[in-house]
């Protein structure tokens, strides 16, 4: 013991020692008031210096309370809006209900070399209803200036035990110093689970004997405490996930609760039970099984095709073109299957639900698989939790070879899933030999290439032909975009590229299920032209207009969900009556492992340059110690793109 309390102090000197001036606790100091930057992030609107959370289980109502403290810098009108706080309580419409009491709060401040302290007060407390089964404790911080510091505690009253409170260390803001203590009576046992990869400061463990009684009876308690000190702002930023996949915090998971009279409630069930519950219990399960209500469903015309595979894409069309999806979700609360087929529209469960069953039906090898989507965050895979689940799919198996479907929008390839659904792995349902766990991995790259060969007449006018063509989850977008209105596509991309003056745009694929979209035209453009000097950008086409990765660091993966690569092959043939007097320098980065890697090329040859650009991006998903390295790569890409420069020179 004497050891940790050396230990924490080191930590308490350590955190003082970075910060110079805060005070890691509740109480406010002068100091905390006239700061009015954050050294570690200059660009921090707030600051939350220091928080506690107590979380026990009153030994006279046996309701959870979690009693909460913090302390809260406000840097300038842009941090204001952290200065109000919203909390959002359950009510589970039978009379329970979760409460706020005890709010408290003062606001310092400056004035005139004098500390000035507004109290809240009850006319600022207010509440509102959220939904259903939600409502909204609001309260708003008095006289709240720049420079202004905040301590304020409530106290959340929980009639739920099963949703212990959980504790959020990382936030939009970057925070000093987070403890969060925990009272668990023996009688609940939860799976307790830190996400966000940051690691605790403190994590330490005890019991206490006897903590609660009832009659005769009492239990043990497990006393927790975690710290986790210098916790950097949660920044959003393109390529990434929800942010609840990453945000540092605890969860708890009721598993067991045991009364005292001996009796054992089990909520955490394994696979085998969830499977069984999955079939029996939900709407999803049961769906599942109605094969008989698609008998005779399908036209003779794909009913009779021998060819599996192409049977298969038939079903996928068949489903596409006739049902309707309503853009909910809806996993395991289905409308029947005879309903969907006379209505024509459902939810994703609905629509592939019938997709399974026509494919099963008509002898194609299936399994249902049940995921979360991106914005729905990751699925926990220590123990089954049936609400992180929100989406199916179908995975097929034909001739030795493995599809994802899904019959929800009219443009999917077959194989192709929407791109909400790449979130690394999903649950695999076999009722009969039990389910797994699946990778969702899409193993082709997505292009986007531009092919040219350009000329240059005397006239300093550039013209030629383009080729276009994009692949995976780049022509789907296309597709999309195309098919549902083919001049408007065409007049968007013009309007795109109004520098140049493009026309006979041709497009070469006819199916709005394909798997690439290859299309070409003409273009003509004017270069820059100074006296005798002409200056000719090459990239008549760009990627990337900035640089996606801004952050000095990111503690997050970058997630582009599926692998991606862009390609540019340029050829320009100059009149005779110019002279190439320079053209753009090579570049060639590559990440570890060939993880990822930018190629740019150009070459002189008499009079013509040609040149070949290759951006690509091996992985679907890089841990954050490749931030640096794509940041890196991308701030080129960006550069070759805006800056490179051919210059000819007239010939006397």
């Amino acid at each position: 013991m004497k050891n940790f309390c050396f230990i924490l102090c080191l930590v308490f000197l350590n955190i003082s020692a970075q910060t110079n001036t805060f005070s890691i606790s509740y109480e406010v100091t002068r100091p905390d008031i006239e700061l009015n930057s954050f050294a570690k992030d200059s660009t921090a609107n707030a600051l939350l210096i220091y928080e506690m959370g107590n979380s026990f289980v009153d030994p006279n109502s046996f309701k959870l309370n979690t009693e909460i403290k913090r302390k809260l810098k406000v840097f300038n009108r842009n941090g204001f809006e952290h200065a109000e706080i919203s909390i959002l309580l359950y009510d589970n419409k039978d009379g329970d209900k979760e409460k706020v009491k005890d709010i408290n709060a003062t606001v310092y401040n400056v004035d005139n070399g004098k500390i000035v302290k507004t109290a809240l007060k009850k006319i600022d407390i207010f509440e509102e209803k959220y939904n259903d089964n939600y409502t909204l404790m609001k309260f708003a911080f008095p006289n709240i200036k720049e420079g202004s510091v905040i301590n304020y505690s409530y106290t959340l009253e929980s009639p739920f035990m099963y949703k212990y409170k959980s504790w959020n260390f990382q936030d939009e803001i970057p925070k000093l110093y987070s403890e969060y203590n925990t009272s668990i009576p023996g009688n609940w046992e939860y799976n307790i689970k830190l996400v966000g990869g940051k690691k605790l400061t403190t994590n330490e463990i005890k019991i206490k004997k006897r903590c609660l009684e009832a009659g005769n009876a009492n239990a043990d308690c497990s006393i927790s405490k975690y710290v986790m000190v210098d916790i950097p702002a949660f920044i959003d930023e393109d390529y990434m996930t929800t942010r609840t996949n990453y945000l540092a915090r605890i969860e708890y998971e009721l598993k067991t609760f045991r009364n005292f009279t001996g009796d054992v409630n089990n909520y955490t069930k394994s696979w085998k039970n969830t499977d069984n519950e999955i079939k029996k219990d939900t709407d999803l399960g049961r769906q599942l099984n109605q094969q008989n209500k698609v008998k005779d469903l399908l036209p003779d015309a794909i009913s009779s095709i021998d060819n599996p595979i192409e049977k298969a894409k038939s079903i996928l069309n068949y489903v596409q073109n006739n049902y309707i999806w309503n853009e909910t979700f809806n996993l395991f609360q289905h409308v029947s299957i005879k309903d969907l087929i006379k209505n024509k529209t459902g939810s994703v469960g609905d629509i592939n639900t019938l997709l399974y069953l026509l494919l099963k039906e008509h002898d194609i090898e299936v399994k249902p698989l049940i995921l979360s989507t991106r914005n729905n965050g990751l699925v926990t895979k220590i123990y089954p939790v049936l609400s992180d689940f929100n989406y199916l799919i179908v995975k097929a198996d034909i001739d030795g070879q493995t599809y994802l479907l899904d019959g929800t929008e009219d443009y999917f390839t077959f194989g192709q899933i929407p791109f909400r659904c790449l979130n690394q792995y999903g649950r695999l349902l076999d009722f009969k030999n039990g389910s797994s766990w699946y990778p969702i991995e899409i193993k082709d790259p997505s292009l986007i290439v531009y092919s040219s060969e350009l000329n240059l007449d005397s006239n300093q006018v550039l013209h030629g032909k383009v080729d276009y063509m994009s692949t995976g989850y780049h022509s789907l977008g296309t597709r999309k975009a195309y098919f549902s209105n083919s001049e408007s596509f065409i007049d968007d991309y013009k309007n795109e590229h109004s520098s140049l003056n493009i026309s006979d745009f041709k497009v070469f694929d006819t199916e709005q299920t394909g798997d690439d979209f290859n299309a070409s035209f003409t273009i003509e453009a004017s270069p820059d032209v100074v006296g005798e000097t002409v200056y000719l950008n090459p990239f008549l086409f760009k990627f990337f207009e900035d640089n996606p990765f801004k952050l000095q660091q990111r503690s997050y993966p970058i997630d582009f969900g599926y692998k991606d690569a862009f390609i540019y092959k340029f050829k320009i043939n100059v009149d005779d009556s110019y002279t190439i007097t320079e053209i753009p320098e090579p570049t060639n980065l590559k990440l570890p492992g060939n993880k990822g890697s930018f190629l740019f090329s150009a070459q002189q040859n008499e009079n013509s340059v040609t040149m070949y650009f290759k951006l690509s991006f091996n992985e679907p998903i890089y841990d954050s110690v490749f931030y640096d390295g794509l940041k890196t790569i991308m701030t080129k890409v960006v550069d070759i793109q805006s800056n490179s420069l051919i210059v000819l020179e007239k010939k006397e």
